[in-house]
């Protein structure tokens, strides 16, 4: 989230209106050389800040097939077939190759996906910023449609004509996965059926401070789209 900055402003009211840190906002915003010190019309990234759900986009034209799903609902057989695959490799076989890592100190990597993830995205948020420096690694998106929001993210596979929205039964392992999670949104990659129901893999909220880890889920949320790339 951008947010322009007005006369009256400062970081600590800013921080608290956005559920952040004075901290975060600093680290999120690097050009902020003094905390006290911000000026009318500038912009902030604000870190941690939760896309509201407006609903997912239109479904006309040949890109935005399939709609809202619901996993209970769904079953496949346990072999999912191969994987989808971009100009430098699978995305499945590059996510999970940091299966157990932090996304905190897979950021800190200097090259792969962590190079490409970046490091002002609080450790508790990092699902898109995942996901997008792993299609980056696959060669499936360039860095310029790289993007830390669930949403921003689907919108840009929508306007990808690489990508094509499926179903969850037609998907296949290193499709994309956008979930509706309460009021905000989660963003996995399809990891194939396990006794019939689908898995996922991805940065997730799992560990005991609310940061999030590269582990598998077999999450049972409303799926908003499955964008299956098809360079």
């Amino acid at each position: 989230m951008i947010h322009p900055v007005k006369a009256g402003d400062n970081l600590s009211t800013l921080a608290k209106r956005y559920g952040t840190t004075v901290n975060a906002l600093m680290e999120a915003n690097p050009q902020i050389k003094n905390a006290d010190l911000i000026y009318t019309g500038d912009t902030l990234k604000i870190p941690g800040a939760k896309d509201g759900f407006d609903a997912a986009p239109g479904r006309k034209g040949p890109n935005l097939t399939g709609g809202m799903e619901n996993p209970s609902s769904v079953s496949g057989p346990d072999s999912s077939g191969e994987g989808t695959k971009g100009p430098k490799g699978s995305p499945f076989d590059i996510a999970k190759s940091h299966l157990g890592k932090n996304a905190g100190s897979l950021k800190k990597e200097g090259s792969g996906v962590g190079a490409d993830m970046e490091d002002w995205v609080p450790n508790n948020v990092n699902c898109a910023n995942f996901v997008s420096a792993v299609l980056e690694q696959a060669g499936q998106i360039s860095n310029k449609q790289h993007d830390n929001s669930v949403m921003g993210l689907m919108r840009k596979l929508d306007a990808d004509p690489n990508f094509k929205r499926v179903s969850l039964k037609d998907a296949k392992p290193g499709d994309v996965v956008s979930m509706k999670v309460g009021s905000g949104e989660h963003v996995v990659m399809f990891a194939g059926w396990k006794n019939g129901k689908p898995q996922f893999i991805g940065s997730n909220n799992v560990n005991p401070d609310g940061s999030q880890r590269i582990s598998y889920s077999s999450m049972n949320y409303p799926i908003m789209a499955v964008h299956q790339y098809r360079g």
